[in-house]
């Protein structure tokens, strides 16, 4: 269940930045606020001009500001999936402390110790997601704090990406002005918002559509398998209208929003629109049927290679099928198209959210539903991901067997011994008596012996 609060998304998408402002009260989303700007200073889903991309932070932040009445400085912001790789870890320590009670500083030793591992410079931790805690041998547990243990294990799955992508987006985000809360891998969220429980067992395979790129992940048994992407989105089939009908790119782009259909079967051959095309003095006519000749063949081309990468990984058939989501799966006639190339069931997610009920929100309202999704022992282990915990302290343990040696001076101050100062159970006091009369009887013996000698001599 949802925490109580506000939070804050943005998804910095190659045409659009999208930013949403959401209050969770009792478990249930209500948007107060959402922000886009114009995209600038992206390409194919890349930062290559890091001030451009701050500014339309800056704009669409702004915006949601606006509407929400609130002042925003942190946002929570999700990495995309280009050269994302994943990988399990595990970790392990022994409990410290005399209770041998299982504390947030021992997650965090665990997690720590499942993160030493070797990494190429130029890739950077992203995420750890936790599958299981094991305890003396239980395993599949998901919180262990407040147990008994003496030793703690903790599995998961490691996300790491390019250091270049993550620092150029966080870099963005501060120039613009606001802090970073939380990092999000991409397909994690989406897959936690898109996919049932249901489709997340037993297999489904989501296509996010954007205007840069294509990405897509394949999630089974409620883990990410397969994760990939493509330099191919919107933006190629707005390329194709732009060159085929000789037209420029703001215009192919309002073509493509305004009378594009996905399908043939679905496109009429008498329906006309005007079309201002370079060289010719006067607007041409261009059918419907003809525009989507050209979308097809550029949709069709794009999914057929998805479906080649998705057999050559052995995950083209779960029973789960195909979810499409992004701005270019809310092109008319798509799904037809992805059902004759995948040859399974294909659906269009929407955001059921008033206002928002466009496949491009999808990223962004998985970003907000993630974050205030998370439970207690998932933020910890983000935190310490993050380096936003402190150091465990070391716990010092005095065993009880051993004594501790120390000089001590004995009573004639001349000669010294070592004395046991750790704790030890007393004598009785008869075998104290029984110690201490041999050397009593011993030193009067003496003395006599010693006056006796004196008078004879």
């Amino acid at each position: 269940m949802a925490k109580n609060g506000l939070y804050t998304g943005i998804d910095i998408g190659t045409n659009t930045i999208k930013v949403l402002v959401a209050e969770y009260v009792s478990g249930e989303m209500n948007i107060i606020g959402n922000g886009n700007a114009k995209a600038e200073g992206l390409s194919k889903g890349i930062i290559v001009d890091i001030e451009k991309t701050a500014m339309s932070i800056r704009k669409a932040v702004n915006a949601a500001q606006e509407k929400a009445g609130i002042v925003i400085d942190t946002v929570n912001v999700a990495i995309p999936a280009n050269q994302l790789q994943i990988e399990p870890c595990q970790g392990m320590v022994q409990i410290s402390g005399g209770s041998k009670e299982i504390m947030d500083n021992d997650v965090v030793e665990v997690v720590q110790n499942a993160l030493m591992r070797g990494l190429v410079p130029e890739r950077e931790i992203i995420a750890v997601e936790p599958t299981e805690f094991v305890v003396d041998g239980f395993s599949e547990i998901s919180d262990p704090r407040g147990m008994l243990g003496v030793r703690l294990e903790m599995k998961g799955v490691l996300y790491t990406g390019p250091k270049t992508l993550i620092h150029n987006i966080i870099t963005s985000i501060e120039r613009a002005g606001f802090s970073v809360g939380n990092i999000v891998v991409s397909p994690l969220a989406l897959s936690k918002r898109v996919l049932s429980e249901q489709e997340r067992e037993f297999g489904t395979v989501m296509i996010d559509l954007g205007a840069g790129q294509t990405t897509v992940a394949a999630v089974k048994d409620d883990q990410i398998r397969y994760v990939n992407w493509r330099p191919e989105g919107g933006d190629y089939v707005t390329k194709d209208i732009s060159d085929i009908l000789n037209t420029s790119v703001k215009s192919a782009e309002d073509i493509k929003l305004n009378y594009a259909e996905a399908s043939t079967e679905r496109a009429s051959r008498e329906e006309f629109f005007l079309v201002d095309m370079v060289g010719k003095p006067d607007p041409e006519q261009v059918s419907e049927y003809y525009l989507s000749q050209i979308v097809e063949a550029r949709v069709a081309q794009i999914f057929e290679k998805i479906r080649q990468d998705l057999e050559t990984n052995r995950v083209d058939s779960f029973p789960g099928g195909v979810v499409l989501l992004g701005g270019a799966a809310a092109m008319p006639g798509i799904v037809d198209v992805a059902s004759r190339v995948f040859e399974q069931n294909v659906k269009l997610y929407v955001p059921a959210e008033v206002g928002l009920r466009n496949p491009a929100y999808s990223q962004v309202i998985s970003v907000v539903s993630y974050i205030s999704g998370r439970s207690d022992i998932e933020v910890l282990v983000t935190r310490t991901v993050m380096g936003d915990v402190p150091a465990p302290s070391p716990v010092y343990e005095v065993p009880v067997a051993s004594a501790i040696v120390q000089p001590v001076v004995s009573q004639s101050a001349t000669e010294y011994y070592e004395e046991a100062v750790a704790p030890v159970t007393p004598l009785p006091q008869s075998h104290k008596s029984i110690e201490a009369e041999p050397e009593e009887k011993e030193g009067f013996v003496n003395r006599v012996r010693g006056i006796l000698t004196n008078m004879f001599d």
